[in-house]
């Protein structure tokens, strides 16, 4: 052996093989590349998001839109004692529930919702009496008789001259409960849904009272007739049974009966683009809180004679007067006259409209 030559041959390969692979070993022969399994990369794995919870809102109406109860009956009970319910008391809280209670709300100054909540039940419960349990079950049972068959004086004189005013008694006024008043009182109470008995209790004085004036004292003696106006310039359509006589050239109502003027009130009529229709109409609906959908305006004590025209409570007019105009209705500014002229006035009676 040779001394002094500097590394073999195997020496100088295996520094050669360490150059070319590095760190990480031997490279890999082209059969050892095709038998060796691919590596596959572990997947990773996204979190689950957590859904939103969409808070329930906290209801806090005592009763609204929808709802059907027992506590709904003697909602509606309660209202129709004060008049705001007119319908038989079913326990739904219909569209008609919502008007009566968005009605009495606005007459309080309370916010006009249509929803009671515990405000508006605390005022109409202080305006009411419990329901009693015909109430509840639109069982009217008649009261105790406070004038009746065979009863005289000065009572029965108010009485026979207020059912005079609204066409319920043609006679003269006498002071004489007899078959007369019992027939005419019945009369009024059938109308009315009351127990029809002849005899006047507590619930037919109070809705008569509701419905007339207190008599003058020609009415309770029989001299003059009308006592609500003058009856110059009525036009002779307005004579005969029961009218709405609208005047143009007067910008008034009178309310005739038989040709006598009971009431008379200042009417605002419609403008050039939309007029109040002239001619002879009758009345053929009624809605006492109605609301327009056309101009989405109330139009309380609504009287419809032509088509979309009716006579109707207008606050505008109660405010501003004679400073603007209808879309064409007849608008009252006398609210408590038009509340009891509408009590008053029955689908069928006539509506003249005309100038005199």
């Amino acid at each position: 052996m040779v001394r002094g030559r500097g590394p073999t041959l195997a020496v100088v390969a295996a520094l050669l093989s360490l150059l070319v692979t590095g760190c990480a070993g031997a490279v890999p022969t082209a059969s050892e590349e095709a038998s060796s399994p691919p590596t596959t990369a572990t997947p990773t794995t996204s979190a689950t998001p957590t859904p939103t919870v969409t808070p329930i809102p906290t209801r806090t109406a005592l009763y609204l839109a929808g709802d059907a109860s027992a506590g709904v009956k003697e909602l509606q009970a309660r209202l129709k004692q004060l008049r705001w319910y007119e319908p038989k008391i079913t326990g739904v809280f219909d569209e008609i529930t919502v008007a009566s209670v968005t009605g009495f709300q606005e007459k309080r100054g309370f916010r006009a919702t249509g929803d009671v909540d515990q405000a508006t039940w605390d005022k109409l419960v202080s305006m009411t009496h419990q329901p009693t349990d015909d109430e509840i079950h639109n069982r009217l049972v008649a009261g105790p008789t406070i004038i009746g068959d065979g009863d005289s004086g000065d009572q029965v004189r108010a009485l026979q001259a207020r059912l005079k005013q609204i066409g319920w008694f043609s006679a003269d006024v006498t002071g004489n409960y007899g078959d007369t008043t019992t027939t005419a009182v019945a009369g009024f109470q059938t109308k009315r849904g009351f127990p029809s008995t002849g005899d006047v209790d507590q619930r037919t004085w109070d809705r008569l009272v509701t419905m007339t004036r207190a008599p003058t004292d020609d009415e309770l003696h029989n001299r003059g007739s009308g006592n609500g106006g003058s009856a110059a310039g009525l036009d002779p359509r307005c004579t005969t049974g029961h009218a709405l006589c609208i005047d143009k050239s007067t910008r008034s109502l009178r309310w005739v009966v038989n040709g006598s003027v009971l009431m008379a009130l200042d009417v605002r009529f419609g403008s050039e683009l939309t007029p109040t229709r002239d001619g002879a109409f009758s009345v053929g609906y009624k809605s006492r809180d109605h609301v327009s959908r056309l101009y989405d305006t109330p139009m309380p004590f609504a009287m419809f004679f032509s088509g979309g025209q009716a006579v109707h409570y207008s606050p505008d007019f109660a405010a501003n007067g004679y400073n603007g105009s209808s879309h064409g209705c007849v608008n009252v500014r006398n609210r408590a006259a038009i509340e009891s002229l509408f009590d008053q006035v029955r689908i069928g009676d006539k509506v003249i409209v005309y100038w005199s």
